[in-house]
């Protein structure tokens, strides 16, 4: 981090010590304040709490961007500029004592001799650049600028430091949903990263239960075609003093700011590089979700999608195509913390096991990146091959193709109560137990209720309805589904059946009826789970990304600190999957030869490479 000090202007002493004690302060209601000067609110501490609350700022800099401090008994402060709506005798300050509010002050006067002991910070506001805003044609917040906008405490932690232990504060500004995009590329623009919002959608998702009643400030009404967006406030700050219970501190009164003429800080870029410029992508209708990634990550993970989409076996899944649904699923993938994760496609029904070699070892490429990520990962699979592949995982972690076994279960069905019952807590809707479920070349039901193989033949004695917990998780919010396929007979097809019965043999028969949210077609499903993996470490090595997902709290996590790259698909650990599976009596699904291919495609010649273009994207070897 720069010492903020250097980039201050030091006023004379009896300068500093006017403004802090003044009962007319140079300190404006900043809730509509326009470019030109920086704007800082400012937190007083005892010198002993100046370095934990400066790494807490640190750790915190989405809400707390700390742009400079006083020395411990020096005064220095930033050249100020009087602005024209100064109000006179406002409070500008509040009092805290032992973490509680006990005032509000229009001066620090009668604290003169505490404040020889005290350092002073300076927190850059963290709110929508209105003036990006106003260009664009929306109305100022509070146009009069006797308002202070609402703001609301969140269940988002932020990072503790010592006795600095407090929730994330957020700001709301409802944006149009048919300029969103544009509007938050221009909030960037002029507000570089403090001008990027660190959530879009539903408030819950927050924590936030009613908009109408902020813990700060006034409401502001979401009107209908508008999407509530949020910014991480410097409001964050009182809740930090609050919560380490100093004896005595002082803070800016909500809405009021010191104006600082920074003149040798650092302006944010108003040209942005692709990799700055965000995109703004709708992951949920239900609850509203929208999430965030730099242009240039949206172009790789684009170029992920042309590459799998090649039809080696001319099936005709050109037809298919769901442009962009790789995307989409990977951002909701990226956002999930629960995954749920199927495959298991028993098309030699005459042979013991019946699976195919197509569909597990994209899961199992798949379940190792998420892994990586941290989050909970389970499998589903027909009782019958529970044994089966106990084995695999096990062997999979034995020759580091996982790092972890994979928790396994089964579902026999019998209800859609009963498919609402195990995908929930407690049989709670409200309460998910999965956030994500994802089909990998898994058996899907047809309209007429039956499981059909590319060649028409109904295996549903073969079967169990784990279709039911896909058509159950449209009914429940919070819970999104991926289908990953190559021919339209595999669970979630459903979204392209149309196509499928039209375009692909046999299709009127064999074409999956149940629905994913996103369709992710490639030539061979293998190829889909490696490169949902793929895009996942493209999307979390996106600074931008990164940014949002963590609602900018907490340090960024670089690629190599976390292992990422260990984690992803390669052509060694694909082909060590792929000898398990050829051990254990699993065939190739097209050629049924017990064998290193799938889908009759040789592994060397035509996977590897394959596996290999995916990696040249991700890593950026090309």
């Amino acid at each position: 981090m720069m010492t903020f000090l250097l980039h201050l202007k030091s006023c004379p002493p009896s300068a500093v010590r006017s403004l802090m004690l003044q009962k007319q302060p140079n300190i404006r209601n900043m809730s509509s304040m326009a470019g030109g000067l920086r704007a800082a609110s400012v937190v007083v501490l005892h010198r002993s709490l100046a370095p934990a609350f400066e790494r807490f700022c640190q750790e915190n800099r989405g809400p707390l961007a700390l742009l400079g401090r006083s020395e411990p008994g020096k005064w220095t402060w930033p050249t100020l500029r009087t602005g024209p709506d100064t109000r006179m005798g406002r409070p500008q300050f509040h009092k805290y004592e032992l973490g509680a509010c006990t005032g509000s002050l229009v001066s620090l006067e009668e604290h003169s001799e505490q404040l020889k002991d005290m350092v002073t910070f300076f927190l850059g506001c963290g709110c929508p650049p209105e003036e990006a805003l106003e260009k664009a044609g929306l109305p100022r917040r509070d146009p009069a600028g006797h308002g202070h906008v609402g703001a609301y405490k969140t269940a988002v932690p932020c990072v503790n430091i010592a006795g600095f232990c407090c929730p994330l504060v957020v700001t709301m500004r409802p944006l149009p949903q048919n300029k969103l995009e544009r509007l938050v590329q221009d909030c960037v623009s002029v507000g570089g990263e403090q001008g990027q919002p660190i959530h879009i959608g539903d408030p819950e998702l927050l924590g936030i239960k009613d908009l109408s009643k902020p813990d700060y400030g006034d409401p502001v009404a979401c009107q209908p075609g508008h999407v509530p967006v949020f910014w991480p406030s410097q409001l964050t700050s009182l809740e930090a003093v609050s919560s380490c219970k100093t004896p005595l501190a002082f803070t800016s009164a909500p809405g009021c700011t010191v104006m600082a003429d920074l003149k040798d800080m650092e302006a944010p870029a108003s040209c942005l590089t692709p990799e700055r410029i965000p995109e703004v992508h709708l992951i949920s209708q239900d609850p509203l979700h929208y999430s965030i990634t730099s242009a240039s990550t949206v172009q790789k993970i684009r170029e992920l999608e042309t590459i799998i989409g090649i039809d080696p076996g001319n099936r005709g899944i050109g037809h298919l195509l769901c442009e962009g649904d790789l995307l989409r699923a990977s951002l909701s993938l990226s956002h999930a913390h629960s995954v749920l994760i199927t495959t298991g496609f028993p098309t030699h029904f005459q042979h013991d096991p019946p699976e195919e070699t197509d569909g597990p070892p994209g899961a199992i490429a798949l379940a190792a990146f998420l892994q990586a990520l941290e989050k909970d990962v389970s499998m589903v699979i027909d009782q019958r091959a529970m044994n089966l592949f106990e084995k695999l995982v096990e062997e999979a972690v034995e020759q580091g193709v996982l790092r972890a076994r994979i928790p396994m279960v089964t579902y026999r069905g019998g209800s859609a109560a009963a498919a609402q019952a195990f995908l929930c807590k407690n049989r709670d809707p409200k309460s998910p137990r999965f956030d994500h479920l994802v089909a990998i070349e898994r058996t899907g039901r047809a309209a007429d209720g039956n499981y059909y193989n590319a060649r028409a033949v109904n295996v549903k004695h073969l079967v169990d309805p784990i279709d039911d917990l896909f058509l159950a998780a449209r009914s429940l919010p919070g819970i999104s589904s991926t289908g990953v396929g190559d021919g339209g007979n595999e669970l979630g097809m459903g979204k392209v059946k149309e196509a499928v019965r039209s375009h692909i043999r046999n299709g009127e028969v064999i074409a999956c009826d149940v629905e994913a949210d996103f369709a992710v077609i490639a030539g061979v499903s293998n190829w889909g789970g490696y490169a949902l993996a793929c895009a996942l470490y493209i999307l979390n090595s996106c600074e931008v990304h990164g940014r949002y997902l963590r609602k900018a709290i907490g340090p960024s996590r670089a690629p190599g600190e976390q292992n990422w790259t260990q984690a992803l698909p390669s052509v060694t650990k694909e082909e060590k999957m792929l000898g398990i599976l050829v051990r254990h009596k699993v065939r190739s699904g097209v050629s049924r030869r017990l064998g290193m291919e799938v889908d009759g495609l040789p592994f060397h010649s035509t996977h590897a490479q394959m596996i290999q273009k995916l990696l040249d994207v991700t890593t950026g070897s090309v």
